[in-house]
């Protein structure tokens, strides 16, 4: 029963960032201008994990476990804002539904891989048949979804 409610909140949350991005489009409508909306998206996100942190009661890590932390780690939010930016640059050309198939058949080819590898830190999970078959699936939807 456990599993369930994990999977709906992943859902939930699969269902965040394509509401997102939406919302990011239409503030790049409205500020016209892709980097501005970026920026105010991140603005406020930093606000909520603010709020967040104090409605949680956590504590700001000491510095030398801060300092333990591998270099590679401390780039998640460059990913993050090329995200952001490129789905709002690329949402008014390619629709939602393709440019989200797109992009979560990338982020299985990339965790596959990284899976595979356990690249960064990972526990390995190597690629078998069942994994391979589900990547492929999922390009194969991509190529149903788009216009």
């Amino acid at each position: 029963m456990q599993h369930l409610f994990l999977y709906f909140l992943a859902l939930g949350a699969g269902v965040s960032v394509a509401t997102q991005q939406v919302l990011n489009g239409n503030l790049r409508t409205a500020l016209a201008s892709p980097a501005w909306a970026g920026l105010v998206s991140y603005a406020v996100g930093l606000l909520t994990m603010i709020v967040a942190v104090v409605a949680l009661g956590e504590r700001i890590p000491a510095w030398k476990t801060m300092a333990d932390v591998p270099w590679y780690a401390w780039s998640g939010g460059v990913f993050g804002a090329a995200f952001i930016l490129l789905v709002i640059l690329l949402l008014p050309s390619l629709g939602a539904a393709t440019l989200f198939a797109l992009v979560i058949a990338g982020q299985v080819l990339a965790a596959v891989t990284l899976d595979h590898f356990g690249a960064l830190g990972l526990t390995p999970h190597p690629v078998n048949a069942a994994r391979i078959a589900g990547a492929a699936l999922l390009i194969a939807g991509v190529v149903l979804i788009r216009e």
